[in-house]
C-alpha cells in the first residue's frame, strides 16, 4: 500500500484553533478540519497538538507542522499576540518539539498570502497585497516573489494604518481595525439595533439605509488607507481574505470609490479580487509552509 508524507496545519486565531492533516504534496486538500476554542496557555496548545498527532495514522510520516499566529512572529518565536498574551515570547518550535517534526510559524495574514500566491488568487503574480479582514485586520505583501516580513516579522501591519490625524490611538488595535474590522461592524450593528455584523451585512443587502451607511463608512475607511499602500507598492492585485471578504458585494463599491479618489490615474485600475480560499486561507498557508520548511516565505 502506498503511503504519503503528511503535514499538520494549525490555524491559531484569537478565539479558536483549527487543525487538519493533509498530504505534503497536496496542501490545499485539507480534510476533516477540526475546531476548538483557542488554548488558554502555551502548555494547553502543546498538549492539544500532541493529542492530535497521537490519533493519526502512524504509517503516514509526519514531515512538518505549520502554524499561523494572530500577531507578530519572528522566526518561530511569537513576539506579540494581543488576543493570546500567554504566547508572547514563546518559541513555537521549542514548544512543539515533542511532536518530532519541524515547525514553520508565521503571521496569519502572511500565511494566507502564501496560500493564495502558491495555489490561489495570486498564483503567478510577483506583487500583491492581501487584506485578511476578520475580528481584526491582518495584511501581507508579496513583493518580487517574496512575502515581506520586515526586520522583526512585523511588516505590513495594515490594521494600524490611519486616515485620522486626530485619532488618539490605543495599544491593542489600530485605527483601521476600529473602523472596518469585524468588531467595528458588530459595534455599528448594535448602534442601529441589530445583533451583529452579519445582521448588518444582511440588512445592507436588503437596502436598509442605516445599515448601508455603516457599511459605506467601513468601506471608505478601507479604501482611503489602502490607497496609500497601493501608491507605495504598485501591486498587480489586492486580495480580500477572511470572513469579511465574503461581503465584497456590499463593501466593495465604497472601497473602490475611495481607492479611486485617492490614487493617481495610472494606479486607479488596480484589481480587487476575493481570495480563493476565504476563511481557510490561513490553514492552507500553514500546510504549504509546513511542506516548504523554514524559508516558506520565498514564494518564487
Amino acid at each position: 500500500m502506498t503511503t504519503f508524507s503528511h503535514v499538520l496545519a494549525l490555524d491559531l486565531g484569537g478565539t479558536s484553533l483549527r487543525a487538519g492533516f493533509v498530504r505534503a504534496d497536496a496542501p490545499s486538500e485539507l480534510d476533516a478540519v477540526e475546531r476548538w476554542p483557542a488554548p488558554e496557555s502555551a502548555e494547553a496548545l502543546r498538549e492539544k497538538v500532541l493529542a492530535l498527532i497521537a490519533t493519526r495514522n502512524r504509517a503516514e510520516p509526519l514531515v512538518g507542522i505549520g502554524i499561523t499566529v494572530p500577531g507578530l512572529v519572528e522566526g518561530t518565536v511569537a513576539r506579540w499576540v494581543p488576543n493570546l498574551p500567554h504566547l508572547d515570547g514563546i518559541d513555537l518550535a521549542e514548544l512543539l518539539a515533542p511532536a518530532g517534526a519541524p515547525v514553520a510559524a508565521g503571521n496569519d495574514a502572511q500565511m494566507a498570502l502564501l496560500a493564495e500566491a502558491r495555489l490561489g488568487a495570486a498564483r503567478g503574480l510577483d506583487d500583491a497585497i492581501l487584506l485578511a479582514i476578520g475580528t481584526g485586520i491582518g495584511s501581507s505583501v508579496l513583493a518580487g516573489g517574496r512575502i515581506v516580513r520586515g526586520s522583526r516579522g512585523g511588516a505590513c501591519s495594515f490594521g494600524w494604518a490611519s486616515a485620522d490625524v486626530d485619532d488618539a490611538g490605543e495599544d491593542r488595535s489600530g485605527w483601521l481595525e476600529r473602523q472596518a474590522a469585524g468588531r467595528a461592524l458588530d459595534r455599528a450593528a448594535r448602534e442601529i439595533g441589530l445583533a451583529d455584523g452579519a445582521a448588518l451585512i444582511a440588512a445592507a443587502r436588503q437596502g436598509d439605509r442605516p445599515a448601508s451607511l455603516a457599511i459605506h463608512a467601513a468601506g471608505t475607511a478601507l479604501g482611503t488607507t489602502l490607497a496609500g499602500a497601493v501608491a507605495l507598492l504598485d501591486p498587480a492585485a489586492v486580495l480580500l481574505a477572511g470572513g469579511v471578504s465574503e461581503t465584497i458585494d456590499v463593501l466593495g463599491p465604497p472601497l473602490r470609490a475611495a481607492l479611486t479618489r485617492h490614487l493617481p490615474p495610472h494606479l486607479r485600475s488596480i484589481e480587487i479580487r476575493p481570495g480563493r480560499f476565504g476563511p481557510q486561507a490561513g490553514l492552507v498557508g500553514a500546510a504549504v509552509a509546513a511542506a516548504r520548511g523554514a524559508e516558506w516565505w520565498r514564494v518564487r
